[in-house]
């Protein structure tokens, strides 16, 4: 007989049974953590949980989360930042954990995963019923051209196989032009109801499935569109789990940035070409032409003001695409058979809208005092590249914690956890990141608005607890941080010959088996440039191959070194002999030119914070914490974190980036670094089953 709702096992006897299903061991953190977010669940406060590598989190959310919406009938939301979490989650935990739980919740639970319409295969743009504009480059190269084609080919061939159509589910992948050429958005979707193949549609598929389940799994991009639109996209829920939350702030502000090119507003006018006066589309072709030329004459960096010639040109973009809205007007009845119509017809106005609509944002984000804006708007550009782009125009919210507070916080109870979410010590810097109120501290007004939500204030708003679940691993036995007290402060001309050196004595001493994270990839290439020949064992460099393939390659040799940025700061998870030594070039602060960041810091200076602690050293811990914690992925794992930047023990914010690192025992000594690596490398000072 299956048990009823308030006979559901507690979920301290459901962990058991899963990690007995699992194989696993009871663990002290997992066990703490899954009381704490049942606590949050049945309380209805927010809980932000830190859970070192190890803990075994995933299960320890996922366990009362699968309770909560058997014994209430209510989908729990799960977010991530990456898809390899995502895929881990579907095709591995959530699996194994439904099997485990079936008996003691009286059904098999339930789960699904949803993303944004754009991962989906659209059927109908397959059939061609959804014509494409052309990539400008691609209308005059031969060779983009076919291997555009050959990708087609691909494409339409794993249509017949894929259940899914989701693009993660397709490997080898194909790149983002080829992608759009079977993809379509949510403003070109033309509707279950009309679409003639809507029936079959993958992303309704997937919707219908989410829709049914106990258990959603999403990312944070559909999670911040769900808040950003006010649209209910994903389906009905009262509990959300973030997990990889140190993310969620950059996942949300990248999902609200927009970005206005020339090549945008012209494949504009051309769609509308075809549908109105092509008077009124050859104007806003000549708009994008003014726009382009006003765009070249802008340096690239934040605009602090918008320049009035750029002025006029937006305006004249807002206005012609409106025009072009307006021609095209609302479908009358007799049209609604006419299917190729219709499609040209929806494609034309998801590109109108979403031109009309940057541009309006752009104009108006200059409209208040600089204290007191709540965008941030800046020209790119990439001449220098291999492959230059053409410039842009962006326009960001300079903060997304009210969105975030009242869109996601106030509407559903949250849980955030990640293996780093407690900066300097405490969990406030990035609670006021997300919209809570800070707990430990006094702080300064949090720094602006998004998309004109009030600013949150301290003194009131959700109600949260901060726990720190703790770590199976012994940091302090299994780890050293050296800081390279005695080397210069890092400069601006690039690697110094000191630096280098003291890199190559620590990597001769590993024996290879080193993760150099740079805070650039020009510092990365010439360190590994530079080394090659001076070392004895391998160096891959990232961006010399398929990141995953590199990753893959110095997992397996054990002698190997792996070079590279921003992604291996995160993104590595190399258990074992293969990784002794993780290498920090320089204190990873943004670039002092970094749009954003700059404009953040300024609004906190603004209201008499301080901006470099609130911004950059905040910045800087996060990855700091997240690179460090590339060292031990597994309790039998042993190794040295070199920072090589000597202001991490001689500057004032030194301190405060320290509290955010793994506790391992600390020294200011090259020698007792480098011996700990040799000790690692002696075949003597490995488990006689490593040695046989």
């Amino acid at each position: 007989m299956s048990p009823s709702p308030a006979t559901l096992p507690s979920v301290r006897d459901l962990l058991a049974t899963a990690v007995a299903a699992v194989g696993g061991t009871e663990r002290e953190g997992q066990v703490a953590m899954v009381e704490a977010v049942d606590r949050a669940i049945r309380t209805g406060d927010h809980l932000a949980v830190q859970a070192g590598t190890g803990t075994g989190k995933s299960l320890a959310y996922l366990v009362p989360a699968l309770r909560h919406a058997v014994e209430t009938g209510r989908t729990v939301v799960v977010s991530t930042a990456t898809i390899a979490l995502q895929r881990q989650l579907v095709d591995r935990d959530l699996p194994r954990l439904a099997d485990a739980l079936k008996k003691e919740l009286g059904r098999r639970p339930t789960f699904a995963i949803l993303k944004g319409r754009r991962n989906y295969l659209c059927l109908h743009k397959l059939d061609g019923g959804v014509p494409d504009e052309p990539e400008d480059n691609a209308l005059f190269d031969p060779f983009a051209v076919s291997a555009m084609g050959r990708a087609v080919t691909r494409l339409r061939e794993w249509a017949s196989d894929t259940e899914t159509g989701d693009r993660d589910e397709l490997v080898p992948g194909v790149n983002e032009q080829a992608w759009r050429q079977v993809s379509v958005s949510a403003r070109e979707c033309l509707g279950v109801t009309r679409c003639p193949v809507g029936e079959d549609c993958f992303a309704e598929k997937a919707k219908a499935e989410a829709g049914k389940a106990d258990l959603v799994v999403t990312n944070h991009a559909l999670l911040a569109i769900n808040a950003l639109q006010g649209i209910q996209v994903l389906p009905e829920h009262d509990v959300v789990v973030i997990d990889e939350a140190h993310d969620l702030v950059d996942r949300v502000t990248s999902a609200a940035t927009a970005e206005l090119t020339s090549s945008a507003i012209a494949a504009a006018a051309r769609r509308s070409g075809r549908l109105i006066d092509q008077d009124i589309a050859d104007r806003l072709a000549e708009a994008a032409d003014g726009f382009a030329i006003m765009l070249d004459d802008l340096a690239v960096g934040r605009l602090d003001a918008m320049p009035t010639p750029m002025q006029g040109a937006l305006a004249a973009v807002r206005d012609c695409a409106h025009n072009c809205i307006t021609a095209i007007g609302s479908e009358r009845k007799g049209e609604k058979n006419d299917l190729e119509g219709s499609t040209a017809r929806k494609l034309a106005l998801a590109l109108l809208d979403e031109v009309h609509d940057t541009a309006v944002r752009l104009l108006s984000a200059f409209d208040a005092e600089v204290g007191k804006r709540h965008d941030v708007v800046w020209v790119t550009g990439d001449e220098g590249s291999m492959n230059p782009r053409p410039p842009s125009m962006k326009v960001a919210p300079l903060s997304v914690s009210g969105l975030l507070r009242e869109r996601l916080f106030e509407q559903n109870t949250t849980i955030l956890t990640s293996a780093t979410l407690t900066l300097g010590g405490s969990f406030d810097a990035l609670a006021r990141q997300w919209g809570l109120p800070a707990k430990q501290s006094e702080s300064a007004r949090p720094e602006g608005a998004a998309t004109e939500k009030a600013v949150p204030s301290d003194d009131s708003g959700p109600v949260w607890t901060g726990v720190d679940v703790g770590s199976p691993f012994d940091h302090p036995r299994s780890g050293i941080l050296y800081v390279a007290k005695h080397l210069p402060p890092p400069g601006r001309d690039g690697l110094t010959p000191v630096f280098l050196e003291e890199l190559r004595e620590l990597v001769e001493a590993a024996g290879g088996r080193t993760l150099g994270l740079f805070s650039s990839m020009r510092a990365a290439k010439q360190a590994t440039s530079e080394l090659r020949d001076k070392l004895s064992v391998p160096v891959l460099c990232q961006g010399e191959d398929a990141t995953g393939l590199l990753v893959r390659k110095f997992a397996e040799d054990e002698a190997t070194c792996l070079f590279g940025t921003l992604s291996l700061w995160q993104g590595v998870d190399v258990p074992g002999p293969s990784l002794s030594l993780v290498v920090v070039d320089r204190i990873p602060f943004p670039r002092p030119d970094d749009p954003l960041a700059s404009a953040r810091q300024r609004a906190v200076e603004a209201y008499g914070g301080n901006g470099f602690l609130t911004v950059a050293a905040t910045h800087a811990a996060l990855l700091l914490a997240q690179g460090t914690g590339r060292l031990l992925r597994s309790t039998q794992d042993r190794g040295v974190v070199a920072i090589l930047d000597s202001r991490l023990a001689t500057a004032r914010y030194g301190g405060f980036l320290r509290a955010s690192l793994p506790p391992f025992w600390t020294t200011y000594d090259t020698e007792v670094a480098r011996g700990a690596l040799r000790r690692l490398a002696s075949p003597a000072e490995k488990k006689p089953s490593e040695v046989e």
